[in-house]
């Protein structure tokens, strides 16, 4: 199959990191896989010169970005022209506005028998805007929905959202999980910290009995960061060990920074702000836990990141979340900011169950989020759509 993929920008987020898992494999079973992007934003990072490193078909798309402006008009008439040429019988958007550009690209009968495939990474369809701009953003996805052969969800919360709010139903819907490449996480020692772990830790100032608890994504509002500070200052006197350390860029740095700066005598040491970073085995290498604070999920890769690496987690149980981390088993869940600093006080006053849980929690992502499961689960959509399309029955 030719397969096309539709991406926002190429940061260090789920999308772009998902891809990176599968697309090498789809292109080594012989389909053709050419991925559309545009730029991130400052501190984001940028994973295009990665995939070019990896052989992987990728095109620049000039004025696709986040957020409404003229330049959605540049980058939709860019779509069509290269999506026109590379003629694919499949073309896979993801998130929000990649999701609207690529799909409206696709007008004409040109492509007529091209295939459309949409994943919602979670959503921001309530509880983000006022009511009437949510109205309007649940009617133009039911729009793009009614012409797309199949709607990807990431959790089975983020499947029954889109079913109630009535953007698609059941039959146009599919739950493939997160699939990332987790070789390296696995093969990661909880005993015995690799060297590059052990650098960070000298890094951040961080001894051998000190416990580092990361908060692992971007610093936007919908991730919370200042919620999770608020727990640290919960714990920070009970737990003399305890250091904080955010792990991504984004919109509230300079919010965070001035937060860092205005904790109380002792504690600034304390708490760190590391940036984004590309190096996650020797970050999570570094971590003793996970703790993530968001208001608002799909399925985060970050946690299941950190499952793979072997550490337990603290979260909100929002979106899929729940889908991931077993309360007491391979972690600790919690809506408010005491139930979350009560869930990583057990962690923090019972070493060995703390290591207990990530254990747990590592068997189960290896076996269900691998990037091979994700490369296998995307190929039988694709197939089974595109026969669709065709009139065909689909291949077995």
């Amino acid at each position: 199959m030719r397969i096309a993929r539709v991406l926002t920008r190429l940061n260090l987020g789920g999308p772009a990191r998902q891809a990176l898992a599968s697309d090498p494999r789809l292109v080594a079973r012989g389909h053709a896989v050419r991925l559309f992007a545009g730029t991130p934003e400052p501190g984001e990072g940028d994973l295009f010169p990665t995939f070019q490193q990896r052989g992987l078909d990728v095109v620049r798309v000039p004025g696709l970005r986040r957020g409404l402006g003229l330049s959605d008009l540049l980058a939709r008439r860019r779509l069509r022209r290269e999506l026109a040429a590379f003629a694919p019988d499949v073309v896979h958007t993801h998130a929000s506005k990649a999701g609207a550009l690529g799909r409206s690209a696709l007008t004409g009968s040109a492509f007529a028998r091209t295939a459309r495939v949409h994943t919602f990474h979670g959503h921001v369809l309530e509880g983000y805007f006022p009511a009437p701009i949510a109205r309007r953003l649940v009617a133009t996805e039911r729009r793009l929905a009614a012409r797309t052969d199949r709607i990807v969800a990431v959790s089975h919360a983020t499947a029954d959202d889109l079913v109630r709010l009535g953007v698609t139903g059941e039959e146009k819907l599919v739950v493939i999980q997160p699939g990332l490449e987790l070789e390296e996480l696995l093969a990661l020692e909880r005993e015995r910290r690799g060297p590059a772990a052990s650098e960070l830790r000298a890094f951040l100032g961080a001894g051998a009995e000190d416990v580092l608890v990361g908060v692992v994504g971007r610093l936007a509002e919908v991730k919370q960061p200042l919620l999770a500070l608020e727990v640290f200052q919960l714990l920070a006197a009970r737990h003399a060990q305890l250091q904080l350390v955010f792990v991504g860029d984004g919109e509230l740095r300079g919010t965070l920074v001035r937060a860092l700066a205005a904790l109380p005598a002792g504690l600034g040491p304390r708490a760190h702000l590391l940036g984004a970073r590309e190096d996650m085995p020797a970050v999570l290498g570094a971590l003793d836990a996970v703790l993530l604070t968001s208001r608002s999920e799909g399925l985060p890769v970050a946690l299941i990141e950190a499952a793979a690496a072997g550490l337990p987690v603290v979260a909100r149980p929002v979106g899929g979340v729940p889908e991931l981390v077993v309360h007491e088993r391979t972690g600790w869940l919690g809506s408010s900011t005491e139930e979350l600093a009560f869930g990583l006080d057990r962690l923090l006053a019972d070493p060995a169950g703390a290591r207990a849980a990530g254990a747990r929690a590592r068997l189960r992502v290896a076996r269900a989020h691998g990037a091979e499961v994700l490369a296998e689960r995307l190929e039988e959509l694709y197939r089974l759509v595109v026969a669709e399309r065709a009139g065909q029955e689909a291949p077995r």
